[in-house]
């Protein structure tokens, strides 16, 4: 009988080609939804979040898996394939994204139905891609690692600019569900990383 550390596979996600390969097969995925929604004359686009609705939060679950056309799907390719394979790579990355990406899509979900105006239907992993950009720029100086802390810096030189997406700058742009899912990155860094920083000073 052969026995299988159920930590492996956990694990070769965790490695530079299995993290690059789990971001592509995931950003795939979000081809795949939009080609049908593309079919379905945009029926999957109903699933999002309708803000201010009393049942308009249940679209949290699926917002950040649909995008409003194949253009909004294309602006957020690269930022998910980049942000989401520094979260997962290394030991640890796999709960690290799990994490990550649950509070961001919280987050970024509920600020986007209760802020955006009435009527409105919110899409997209936007909220999740400020969620890992800022869990990325902090969890450095939670966890008070000077790796984490360069790969913060880095990553604001290149993305640090999309920042101001947590503003009202541009119409039909949920500046709400950026805003919450900036909240979500941090307090994901927070809850994840200071207690990595606790026991390396007790």
């Amino acid at each position: 009988m052969t026995y299988q550390n159920p930590a492996a596979p956990r694990r070769q996600v965790e490695t530079p080609k299995g993290a690059a390969i789990f971001m592509i097969g995931a950003v795939v995925l979000l081809w795949a939804l939009e080609a049908i929604d593309t079919v379905l004359l945009g029926l999957l686009d109903t699933l999002g979040i309708h803000a201010q609705e009393p049942t308009g939060w249940v679209g949290i679950l699926f917002a950040p898996f649909l995008h409003l056309g194949f253009g909004h799907l294309i602006a957020n390719t690269i930022p998910l394939l980049v942000l989401g394979f520094l979260i997962l790579v290394g030991r640890g990355g796999a709960a690290r994204m799990v994490g990550s990406t649950i509070i961001s899509a919280i987050s970024s979900g509920l600020s986007a139905w209760v802020l955006s105006p009435a009527h409105t239907v919110i899409l997209g992993a936007s909220g999740v891609i400020f969620g890992w950009l800022t869990y990325l720029l902090t969890r450095g100086i939670f966890a008070r690692d000077v790796k984490n802390i360069v790969i913060g810096v880095v990553v604001f030189m290149v993305y640090g600019g999309v920042l101001w997406g947590v503003f009202p700058t541009q119409a039909g742009v949920s500046w709400q569900a950026h805003l919450g899912g900036a909240i979500g990155g941090v307090l994901a860094a927070w809850l994840m990383h200071r207690r990595a920083a606790r026991k390396v000073t007790v």
